[in-house]
């Protein structure tokens, strides 16, 4: 019985390990895999293509990815394709960081934020708008009208060996 209560007393004299969270934020882990953000380029294009990879390798399925053709009227991304819907459920993620692995342009990154908080299931539904990081400074708002044949791939043509 006496030796615990010196423990109690002991450790009544030590530091509290306590944060008061909503004043004092503490510092996440280098590692740490929070809320999801669409890049984008320094021009204000969207790194993202919509090839859906992302998607595919989600186990929890809580990505929806869906693409339309970019025209030089409304761009977009650089290439032929961009993600017109994009969508998170938030409920289902598990934070794995498999679409983050899977993108082959980074336009998904796992960031440091871990405020998520929902009163409904509408609000962790994540769209592409919430999700997509603001223009960058000297960058322009997409859709963006670019010059014609500006971003189509130039495929050389071959030389037929007979000719």
């Amino acid at each position: 019985m006496i030796k615990g209560l010196l423990t109690t007393l002991r450790e009544m004299f030590q530091q509290p390990v306590t944060i008061q969270y909503p004043e004092v934020k503490r510092p996440v882990r280098t590692r740490f895999k929070g809320r999801h953000v669409l890049k984008r380029y320094e021009n204000g294009l969207e790194k993202c293509i919509g090839c859906s990879l992302c998607a595919a390798a989600c186990p929890a399925d809580a990505i929806f990815v869906e693409s339309a053709e970019n025209t030089d009227e409304e761009r977009y991304s650089p290439g032929e394709r961009y993600a017109s819907t994009y969508e998170i459920n938030m409920l289902r993620c598990i934070f794995c960081g498999f679409c983050e692995d899977a993108c082959p342009t980074e336009a998904i990154v796992l960031g440091d934020n871990y405020e998520l908080s929902f009163t409904d299931r509408h609000q962790s539904i994540y769209t592409k708008d919430m999700l997509l990081e603001p223009v960058p400074p000297g960058g322009k708002p997409t859709p963006q009208n670019t010059e014609p044949g500006k971003y189509t791939r130039s495929v050389p043509v071959m030389q037929d060996p007979q000719d």
